[in-house]
C-alpha cells in the first residue's frame, strides 16, 4: 500500500452563518463567529488519513498559537507533520467563510505562511531535507516518493512550487492527483502528468474555455456524482446538508488514499463520494 504525500495549505477558518449571502455593498446580520480547522491541503490530508492512508504533509504554518495548535491537531489525526514547517514572523493562513441557510458558502483566504512554501520544502519528496528531526514520535524518517505513492496537491500555494512538486512526483513515477482549486491553469506538461486532474463543474467549464487537453480528467458534478473518463459514479445522498465547506477536499483526500491502496477508478470514486456525502453533515471543513 502506497503513501499519500500532500503538498498544500493550512488555514484557520472563521465561519459565520447568514440567512443569505450579501450583495455587493450590502450588510447582512450573521451568527456568532465560530473557528474551525481548514485549508485545502490540511483538509485533504485529514480525509486521506481518515480513509486509511499513511499521510505525509508538506507545508507551512506561522509561529503563532494557531500554527502550534494546528500541528498538534494534524498529528493527532495520524498525519506526519515533520515537513509542516513553522515560519518565524508570519501568521498561519486564515479563511473567512460565510455559510447560508442552504449550506452554500463564500470564502476569502489570507494565505499567511502558505505563501512561503518554497522549492526547498519539496526536498522531502526526494527523501532529503525538510524534516523536523526533533520529533521523537516517529520511528524512522520517511523515504522520498516512490512508484507506489500518490502526490496530492491543490492550488492554494505558489503555482511554480505546485508545478515543481508535480514534476518531482512524475520523475519518481508516483501518481499525481492534482486538484485545480482555486482554479488556475498550469502548463500543459504539468497537467499531463496528473492522473487525474480533479475539477468541479465550474472549473471544468473554465478548462473547456482554455482549450486545455487533459489525458486524465475527473469532474465532480455535485448531486449528479462524478465522472472520470468513461467511468461515472453516482453521488452518495446526504441525509442533512449543514455545510458544504470542504466536501471537495474530502473527496480528493479519500480518492488519493484509495488510489494509493490500489483501488480501481470506480472503487476510489465510490469511496470518495461516500466520504464527501458524510462531510456535509457537520459545520466546518473537517470532522471534530
Amino acid at each position: 500500500m502506497g503513501r499519500v504525500f500532500v503538498v498544500g495549505s493550512v488555514n484557520v477558518d472563521s465561519v459565520v452563518r447568514v440567512v443569505r449571502h450579501p450583495l455587493p455593498g450590502e450588510t447582512v446580520r450573521g451568527s456568532d463567529l465560530e473557528t474551525f480547522w481548514g485549508g485545502k491541503g490540511a483538509n485533504q490530508a485529514v480525509a486521506a488519513a481518515e480513509a486509511g492512508a499513511e499521510v505525509v504533509f508538506v507545508g507551512r504554518v506561522g509561529d503563532d498559537t494557531e500554527g502550534e495548535s494546528y500541528r498538534r491537531r494534524l498529528a493527532s489525526r495520524s498525519v506526519d507533520v515533520r515537513s509542516l514547517t513553522v515560519t518565524r514572523g508570519v501568521t498561519t493562513g486564515h479563511a473567512m467563510i460565510a455559510v447560508d441557510e442552504s449550506g452554500e458558502n463564500t470564502i476569502i483566504v489570507s494565505p499567511g505562511a502558505n505563501a512561503r512554501v518554497s522549492f526547498d520544502d519539496l526536498e522531502v519528496l526526494r527523501g532529503s531535507g525538510g524534516l523536523d528531526t526533533t520529533d521523537t514520535a516517529y520511528d524512522s524518517e520517511p523515504s522520498g516518493l516512490t512508484a507506489e505513492d500518490v502526490l496530492l496537491v491543490s492550488l492554494e500555494l505558489d503555482l511554480e512550487v505546485v508545478a515543481a512538486a508535480v514534476r518531482i512526483a512524475a520523475d519518481a513515477r508516483a501518481r499525481v492527483v492534482l486538484n485545480l482549486a482555486p482554479f488556475a491553469l498550469l502548463s500543459a506538461d504539468v497537467l499531463a502528468m496528473a492522473d487525474p486532474v480533479v475539477v468541479n463543474e465550474l472549473e471544468a467549464d473554465e478548462l473547456r474555455a482554455s482549450a486545455a487537453d487533459l489525458p486524465s480528467l475527473l469532474v465532480t458534478l455535485g448531486s449528479a456524482g462524478s465522472r472520470w473518463g468513461e467511468v461515472s459514479v453516482a453521488s452518495a445522498p446526504a441525509e442533512t446538508v449543514v455545510d458544504t465547506t470542504g466536501a471537495g477536499d474530502t473527496y480528493c483526500g479519500t480518492l488519493a488514499a484509495r488510489l494509493a491502496a490500489g483501488d480501481s477508478r470506480a472503487q476510489a470514486m465510490h469511496a470518495a463520494s461516500a466520504a464527501a456525502g458524510r462531510s456535509v453533515s457537520w459545520l466546518g471543513a473537517q470532522p471534530a
